[in-house]
């Protein structure tokens, strides 16, 4: 898998990229990340990128030029353009999934105002990782980039995909580890009881009352599509 990053910060990825899980998929060479400062495709002088926004307001907007530029440099015939921002759609671990499938992909995080609002025609998806502001797009980008390539085969142990937060609405269930004992609280005995049956059992029962607790809104979709499933 491919991704190229549009930014006009690139060094805000250096750490990110050489830390962790992401460091070793891209050693694992499973996926290249490629990081490109779109201000290099600006025809200004000053390699100026932004400017004031037509019929007045606060803030400076990026121009179309440079970024569409950068686009047109990177993208193929199989290439899925997404964009970051806060008027996209929600991001999710199905819309992670969905975008793990590609195996081109460019994403562009903004800036500043945001970007001139005809950017739209050359992009396929505008995502959101969240209803809130945030000053730039490099962290939702972040974002994007590691919960997409750890879906990617042999990215990581399959068996830790299983059962994760969010899989068939469901929030992942409690886990524990040494000392079996602190400060009064102790690990669940069936944890120790060897009986994968009721192990398993017990897991389930967990995530849906945890999911139920913090997350009600998934607890009912859970309710709707699974309306045989046990619960206290």
């Amino acid at each position: 898998m491919k991704i190229t990053v549009l930014t006009l910060f690139p060094k805000l990825f250096d750490n990110f990229l050489n830390e962790s899980i992401v460091k070793k998929i891209i050693q694992k060479k499973i996926v290249k990340i490629q990081i490109v400062d779109f201000r290099q495709f600006s025809k200004e002088k000053t390699k100026r990128v932004d400017d004031y926004q037509y019929g007045g307001g606060a803030g400076m907007v990026i121009q179309l030029p440079a970024t569409v530029e950068a686009i047109k440099k990177y993208k193929t015939k199989n290439t899925k353009v997404v964009l970051l921002s806060p008027q996209g759609q929600p991001y999710s671990q199905i819309k992670a999934r969905q975008l793990s499938k590609n195996k081109d992909l460019i994403l562009i995080a903004g800036h500043y105002e945001g970007f001139d609002e005809r950017l739209i025609n050359y992009v396929d998806e505008v995502v959101s990782i969240g209803d809130y502001i945030l000053t730039g797009g490099e962290i939702p980008t972040m974002v994007l980039i590691e919960t997409i390539i750890r879906l990617q085969d042999k990215a990581i142990n399959n068996e830790s995909l299983i059962n994760e937060t969010f899989d068939n609405n469901l929030l992942d269930y409690p886990v524990y580890t040494k000392p079996l004992k602190y400060d009064g609280y102790e690990v669940p005995k069936v944890l120790l009881s060897g009986n994968h049956k009721l192990i398993k059992e017990y897991r389930l029962q967990q995530q849906i009352l945890k999911t139920k607790k913090y997350r009600n809104d998934m607890y009912k979709k859970y309710l709707k599509e699974n309306k045989n499933a046990k619960t206290k």
